[in-house]
């Protein structure tokens, strides 16, 4: 028999906030996190906005010695980990530490470190370069240092899936545990590469909005003004683990995972298919392996970049899944307050999507203004929602470069 996941601790760091009750009042407030980022201006990047953590103290959270040696994207993490283990009221070493994993996604890894050193190689020749640099940069890096502070002696894996990289790092980790490897996995991301080369660097392939002038406005998913998403930094870390031993323990019990598809489009390095064939599957694929019925849904946390194609052919591909039901749907992009995270949005989009499970209540897409005749559904308009009978059953989308498409299936515990 399959065993039953559910999640049982959240921690999270965005610009909204770095515990888990302000991060989704503030969804619900329809708050925005994007602003001007002081350090693009000043290289003279085209786009000079950005969605950045204010107030991070890594101090707070980690040792001297391992602040001096992580990048800030696994700072991040390790934030992150801290207050989802905390939250989930568990010491991990208590546990068999060959049953319990980690697995994160990550999308840049840390390039802020890459960045800093190469020009300190240019600047100064190769005997200034970090010997920390290596360990400082490989994507992997997160999960070996959660592993290492909690003594976890399972699998600490890493994946890499672009966009989609965390959901898929949630996604792995919730087969793990339901088929019987492990009892408990730490999973989710984190992502901090909003500089200049980066910026520039997505700006030249025409992804990103040029709304210097009004940043609060600039992330419109689904309008049909969009120009391109806003990059944002931060991470989530979840608690996944068996139903039973969370019961056992009196661990509050936020959602259950429930199903999971992931494939590629093999059509283009960069864009989606143009039928949504792909992420149409992919729903398909979450909805099917967790045994419900497509009118069993409720919402769909969209990937919902804000981008002209992806937008559309989200929408396309939830048309045609859902037919007719794709009208009684509530739809709402994450990253219309918060930018989008690349390897970390997965994580912290699902906690948004957890969250309104477990409190019953839908957050806005912001900025939704002009309607697009090609994006027609209900995408929760800028103000929150809270449906009657509460939300029982929501996917989260998330589709990365390469032609990656990843679903969860989230429902209610007590749904």
């Amino acid at each position: 028999m399959k065993r039953r996941v559910v999640v049982t601790g959240i921690g999270v760091i965005t610009f909204l906030g770095k515990d888990k009750n302000i991060f989704f009042d503030s969804l619900l407030q329809g708050k925005s996190g994007v602003g001007e980022v002081l350090h693009l201006k000043e290289a003279g990047c085209p786009v000079t906005i950005g969605s950045l953590v204010k107030d991070f103290v890594p101090l707070d959270y980690l040792e001297v010695k391992e602040v001096r040696i992580c990048d800030r994207v696994t700072q991040f993490t390790l934030a992150c980990t801290e207050l989802a283990l905390q939250d989930a009221q568990l010491n991990i070493k208590n546990l068999d530490p060959y049953r319990v994993g980690v697995y994160l996604g990550a999308g840049m890894g840390g390039i802020l470190s890459f960045e800093e050193q190469y020009a300190r190689y240019l600047k100064d020749g190769s005997s200034r370069v970090s010997p920390f640099t290596v360990p400082l940069m490989i994507p992997n890096i997160s999960s070996a240092w959660v592993s290492l502070k909690y003594g976890i002696k399972g699998p600490a894996l890493t994946i890499s899936t672009a966009c989609a990289a965390s959901l898929n790092a949630i996604g792995e980790a919730f087969k793990l545990i339901r088929e019987g490897s492990l009892d408990l996995v730490l999973t989710g991301g984190a992502e901090s590469c909003v500089t200049p080369f980066v910026v520039s660097a997505f700006n030249n392939m025409k992804a990103l909005s040029t709304r210097n002038t009004e940043p609060m406005r600039a992330s419109r998913p689904f309008d049909k003004d969009r120009d391109g998403f806003i990059m944002g930094e931060g991470g989530g870390i979840l608690v996944l683990e068996e139903l039973n031993q969370a019961l056992n323990r009196g661990a509050t019990i936020y959602a259950e995972v429930v199903g999971y598809g992931t494939n590629s489009d093999a059509f283009h390095i960069t864009a989606p298919h143009p039928e949504g064939e792909g992420a149409t599957m992919a729903m398909q694929d979450a909805i099917k392996d967790a045994g419900l019925n497509l009118k069993d849904v409720d919402y769909i946390n969209a990937h919902g970049t804000s981008t002209p194609l992806n937008d559309r052919i989200e929408t396309l591909a939830i048309k045609k899944l859902f037919g007719e039901h794709a009208y009684k749907l509530k739809i709402s992009s994450t990253k219309s307050m918060i930018g989008h995270l690349l390897g970390g949005a997965g994580a912290v989009e699902s906690i948004a999507t957890i969250l309104s499970l477990y409190k019953g209540v839908l957050h806005p897409t912001i900025n939704y203004e002009v309607p697009d005749p090609e994006c027609d559904l209900d995408y929760i308009p800028n103000v929150a929602v809270k449906p009657v009978g509460g939300v029982k059953v929501a996917l989260k989308n998330a589709f990365g470069f390469g032609g990656h498409n990843t679903v969860l299936v989230y429902k209610n515990f007590h749904s």
